[in-house]
């Protein structure tokens, strides 16, 4: 038990505390509060919700999200499906193009949420894209459950684990041109695997692709009407209802900082941790913790536009998200040239287009757009030009359209939101070591050793992404061990 402003040695200020009001940290906060824990957040920012925000940076009525904009996880995550966030204003909107792929030939691959509308679009290699997912959508409730959660656990469907092992431990270069014969589909699902921020040879980078493919066909690619931050209000706001409390404004900086609770729960990074409760760790988990590394950082710009992108491909006119990266070798070479610290020339570059399906993000007849590419840990190289280069190349006349852009390297992103360490997204990398060992080796890694004390942010399992289930298991971690 921690006890920094103690009232006396039997009396606690909260059952729980939580650093961070990011979707893991709401999300612990909502599981203790609902077992009639009294709890507190803290949050650093002026605006809960950690990744998960909106704001008018660029012009006045431009609502642009700070960091996640898509949020497939969100609708199958089995900690949301729990929540009764529409009661609070959450509204999801769907595209009916999840994805779209361009080239430079004007054509576009597409992954629709229908799976047969997406295998019609495939030609030759419509069947083997069926064998592929189909197998997974049909069980993904079984998926969700086994990959939503840390990799050290007895599994309970072992049937659905397996069919989904097989196909995620391969590089994603691999499976892509061993399933698929047409440049295509191998370079929309290079896209699709490319969300891991791995190289695209790299063991298990096929997973990302495989499980963000699925989910298209279960539950699309959605965006919440009015801003990412509307997925935030609406936790906070059933927290609240919960009897919890919120206070923003709170940076934590020190375990003294912090009022007397029978747990705290920390919605951080290994690293912030270490320099919250270093001095106090035992030295072989601050070492562990040390060792921890980084996943590559991001180079985000958002953009006011007068008008919506003149894409050359019809389909990218009408998809939620759009990557721009050409063909799988491109790519894989970009992303290869990332993780060996080296500046891509063409970036792969993923792009947002909400305003397009929510008409609340922009005044009438403009729009907004959110893109961001990867480039090294560390790296402060300006990835603009390159970024509305790919832009132009699929859309040329784009820079004409532009009203304003925020521009936010990985220094400007983490001073906006300290998780964001480095620019780095995901919380660490997500290789196959860092996905089984997150941030440590351990059935319950969301333990520290100091009693009472847990980690329940991205670089938890099951790691990065708007889900709420490393906040969750943290949480019901605490709750074994210290409330039931």
């Amino acid at each position: 038990m921690l006890k920094g402003r103690r009232r006396s040695m039997d009396t606690t200020d909260y059952d729980a505390v939580v650093i961070g009001s990011g979707p893991n940290g709401l999300a612990a906060a909502i599981t203790l509060a609902r077992c009639a824990c009294s709890v507190l957040v803290l949050e650093a920012n002026g605006v809960l919700g950690g990744g998960v925000r909106s704001a008018e940076s660029t012009l006045p009525g431009f609502v642009h999200d700070l960091c996640s904009a898509i949020h497939p996880l969100a609708l199958v995550s089995p900690f949301f499906a729990t929540l009764p966030l529409e009661r609070y204003g959450l509204a999801w909107l769907q595209p009916e193009i999840s994805l779209a792929h361009p080239f430079d030939d004007g054509a576009a691959a597409c992954l629709r949420h229908s799976i047969d509308e997406t295998t019609a679009a495939f030609a030759s290699d419509g069947e083997a894209y069926r064998r592929l997912m189909a197998p997974l959508v049909s069980e993904w409730e079984d998926v969700v459950a086994e990959v939503l959660q840390p990799l050290l656990h007895v599994p309970r469907k072992v049937g659905a684990l397996t069919r989904f092992g097989v196909r995620a431990i391969w590089p994603a270069t691999i499976l892509a041109k061993t399933w698929f014969k047409t440049e295509q589909v191998r370079a929309l699902f290079a896209g699709i695997a490319a969300h891991s921020l791995l190289p695209l040879e790299a063991v298990a980078s096929a997973a990302f692709g495989v499980m963000l493919g699925m989910i298209s066909h279960v539950a699309g690619w959605p965006l919440p009407r009015g801003g990412a931050q509307s997925l935030s209000n609406a936790l906070g706001d059933y927290f609240n209802e919960l009897g919890g409390k919120i206070e923003t404004n709170a940076r934590v900086r020190r375990l003294s900082d912090l009022p007397s609770a029978r747990a705290i729960l920390f919605d951080v990074t290994p690293w912030q941790f270490l320099q919250i409760a270093g001095e106090v760790l035992p030295g072989g988990y601050r070492r562990r913790l040390q060792k921890f590394k980084h996943a590559p950082a991001v180079f985000k710009i958002d953009y006011a536009l007068s008008r919506p992108v003149p894409w050359k491909a019809e389909q990218c006119r009408g998809a939620g998200t759009v990557h721009l990266g050409g063909t799988l070798n491109e790519i894989a070479n970009a992303e290869h040239a990332v993780a060996s610290g080296n500046i891509p020339e063409r970036p792969f570059v993923l792009v947002a287009q909400p305003s397009i399906f929510d008409r609340t993000r922009a005044p009438d007849n403009m729009h907004t757009l959110w893109t961001y590419c990867h480039l090294p840990y560390g790296a402060t190289f300006d990835m603009s030009a390159r970024i509305e280069g790919q832009i132009e190349r699929f859309a040329p006349g784009f820079r004409s359209h532009v009203l304003a852009r925020k521009v936010s390297g990985p220094g400007d992103l983490e001073k906006s939101n300290a998780n964001l360490v480095g620019g780095d997204i995901n919380g660490g990398a997500s290789n196959l070591r860092q996905l089984i060992a997150r941030p440590i080796l351990s059935s319950v890694p969301y333990r520290t050793p100091l009693r009472g004390v847990y980690l329940c942010s991205s670089s938890t399992p099951p790691g990065g992404g708007v889900h709420g289930m490393c906040g969750y298991h943290a949480a019901r971690a605490a709750l074994r061990d210290l409330f039931i």
